[in-house]
């Protein structure tokens, strides 16, 4: 890297290189979707296909581990290509990437006006218009505004508060999650939980119906390499693999023990058939409201930390393709006193509020994008790692983990664009993939050069 870069300051700990790989990765899919898992592959198709899914990308996880230790570079993906493909090619897999994670902020700052409409039924009113045959109320519209200027606030501040911030948010769901957890293998039963697959599906297709969506919702462990700038000094860069390792082990070990303690509580085939959710299911177990309010308030606590950690790792990315002039050098400026990348702060904020004022309708089929993105963001770090090796006479270590990257990722490519795939793209998709990567392109042509 140029000496001359902006520089981002210092301010991050293995905690919190943990708290943004595993706050970027869990977010409220467990509380709202579990009826949708459910259906796909039952108890066990459910908790095996997150448990295979993610060993799966384990060697995922090592390649950016050794790509990270040798290059810290809020750019990842970008920092890890240039140099070894085209700049294009090292744009394209950028922008891509930032795709998973930007389109997760507007989606969380609409999920939070959704979720506290469960606990106060009056934020549905005042009603502004359809879209979708979805209504968007004034109040929940306003919830969401407001988190989103409530996070892009702590990102100007510096990393340091966000960094606090992540570290409360996660452990408060996570401390909430052991204590409902514990009670709920102590109140169920495991007849709940038969059958024990999707009964019209079979085993292999449930789990596989499942792991199709892993890589949507382990999303965020490689997170960890875009806040690599921004480490405490003396920072041991060893520390970098054991939190994207800690992460990723700690987000299927989540998802695993959730579907399991939910459908050991509450009959799974009623769940699917009355799409019950996860706080009403523990609800109508132990006939308690304040257990599902807790439910609720744990929810929001992964509502605000996968807010924050997508838009920290959004931002950076941003900032990164700014400071190489990929796109205008703007996007590369750093606050004096902060440190922190203002303009691509404020450029993803109002990205977010624009997005977040179509309401949940619109960004269902560009979230499913994400699983696309992520896939080749995925690919393009496997494959930088294995042509710099290429180029390292004195490389001593096995490719053989960035190969079996490299396969995993273009799997997950493939599950997506290959038509007649259950879950595979459908025209939507199509278009907001092709919209996103129309934006990119015209970046790229408006970019200055210096």
């Amino acid at each position: 890297m140029a000496s001359n870069k902006p520089a981002l300051h210092h301010g991050l700990s293995t905690i919190e290189y943990f708290t943004f790989g595993f706050g970027t990765m869990i977010g409220v899919g467990w509380l709202v979707l579990m009826d949708d898992w459910l259906s796909r592959g039952g108890p066990a198709g459910g908790m095996l296909g997150f448990l295979i899914g993610g060993l799966l990308l384990f060697p995922i996880a090592h390649t950016y581990g050794r790509l990270v230790t040798t290059i810290q570079d809020a750019g990842a993906e970008i920092a890890y290509t240039e140099g070894v493909f085209p700049p294009f090619i090292s744009f394209a897999a950028g922008w891509t990437m930032i795709l998973s994670y930007a389109i997760v902020c507007p989606w969380e700052a609409v999920a939070t006006g959704n979720l506290l409409a469960r606990v106060f039924p009056s934020l549905n009113s005042a009603q502004l218009y359809t879209i979708g045959g979805s209504p968007i109320y004034a109040p929940r519209l306003a919830v969401g505004l407001a988190l989103t200027i409530l996070i892009a606030a702590v990102n100007y501040r510096g990393i340091r508060l966000s960094g606090i911030f992540q570290d409360v948010m996660t452990f408060g769901l996570l401390a909430i999650f052991a204590a409902f957890t514990l009670l709920g293998f102590t109140r169920g039963s495991a007849a709940n939980m038969q059958p024990l697959f999707a009964a019209a599906n079979g085993p292999f297709l449930s789990i596989f119906l499942v792991l199709q969506i892993v890589p949507y919702f382990m999303t965020g462990f490689e997170s960890v390499a875009k806040g690599s700038e921004e480490a405490k000094a003396g920072f041991d860069t060893t520390r970098f693999t054991t939190a994207i390792y800690a992460a990723l082990i700690a987000g299927f070990t989540f998802y695993v023990l959730i579907i399991g303690v939910v459908t050991y509580v509450y009959p799974w085939r009623e769940i699917v058939s009355g799409h019950v959710r996860t706080e009403v299911a523990f609800e109508r177990t132990f006939g308690s409201h304040a257990i599902a309010q807790w439910i609720l308030f744990a929810a929001f606590l992964s509502l605000l930390k996968i807010f924050n950690g997508n838009f920290v790792a959004s931002t950076r990315m941003l900032f990164a393709i700014g400071r190489r002039s990929l796109v205008h050098p703007s996007l590369g400026r750093v606050h004096a006193a902060f440190g922190t990348p203002t303009v691509a702060i404020g450029l993803m904020s109002v990205l977010t509020i624009a997005a977040a004022m179509f309401g949940d309708a619109i960004l269902v089929p560009i979230t499913e994008v994400g699983s696309l993105a992520v896939g080749v963001g995925w690919l393009s770090a496997c494959l930088a790692y294995l042509a710099r090796r290429k180029r390292d006479p004195h490389a001593r270590e096995s490719a053989l983990m960035a190969w079996a990257g490299a396969a995993v990722s273009v799997a997950i490519i493939l599950m997506k664009i290959v038509p007649g795939v259950p879950g595979s793209f459908t025209r939507n998709e199509w278009i907001s993939f092709a919209g996103w990567s129309v934006l990119g392109v015209a970046f790229w042509v408006m970019r200055r050069t210096n």
